[in-house]
């Protein structure tokens, strides 16, 4: 069920995301870069790009599906050409995919992140910036982390378009001051009423 709109600062860009009920007890404001438009996304991905650029990437990481747009506009404008993806969804050639557990505030079931053995050599011992969508509860970018520094990835950034609340803090650990973020946005509490109350903590 959709509640109305929060209005949030993206870098430059000022957009209106919508506010659906997950329960009746929680309701996120809804960024969906698949439908955020090529202009939007560009520019977006150039901002955040400046951010990650002094940090010498050699590839950008990211999860499928929301993350990839994003993916593609960073490593565009930081001149890289390859991106590696890790899937949720098994597909033909990731039957041997290396995987690691990981549950998402949106799906609330466990799922695997699968990584193509063949990509390997694009990230062991290289300089890896992870980028997605938004940052929650922290446990998809915890998983990233975790898979790619099993395979000898040296993870030094994590960027994304929003933060959501605090609670990726916490479960990032020391990990938590590698993010950087062109906005951030709380979850949605009842107020009680009927009506929400924002949640910057939650």
């Amino acid at each position: 069920m959709t509640r109305g709109t929060f209005s949030v600062d993206i870098g430059s860009q000022r957009v209106d995301l919508p506010v659906v009920s997950l329960n009746e007890n929680l309701a996120l404001a809804l960024l969906i870069t698949v439908d955020m438009g090529i202009a939007f996304m560009a520019k977006a991905g150039e901002e955040l790009a400046d951010v990650l650029a002094p940090y010498e990437l050699d590839v950008v990481a990211t999860v499928a599906t929301m993350g990839i747009p994003l993916a593609v506009e960073v490593t565009r404008h930081l001149g890289l050409d390859q991106y590696v993806v890790l899937h949720k969804t098994p597909k033909i050639h990731l039957a041997d995919a290396i995987s690691e557990p990981v549950r998402s505030i949106t799906t609330n079931v466990e799922q695997r992140l699968l990584f193509d053995r063949a990509r390997l050599d694009d990230v062991r011992a290289k300089r890896v910036a992870i980028v997605d969508d938004v940052i929650s509860t922290g446990a998809s970018t915890g998983a990233t982390l975790r898979l790619l520094r099993g395979v000898g990835a040296h993870v030094v950034v994590i960027g994304t378009i929003v933060t959501e609340a605090s609670l990726w803090r916490s479960a990032l650990g020391d990990d938590a001051t590698m993010v950087r973020a062109l906005g951030s946005i709380p979850v949605f509490r009842p107020d009680g009423s009927g009506g929400l109350v924002e949640d910057w903590n939650g």
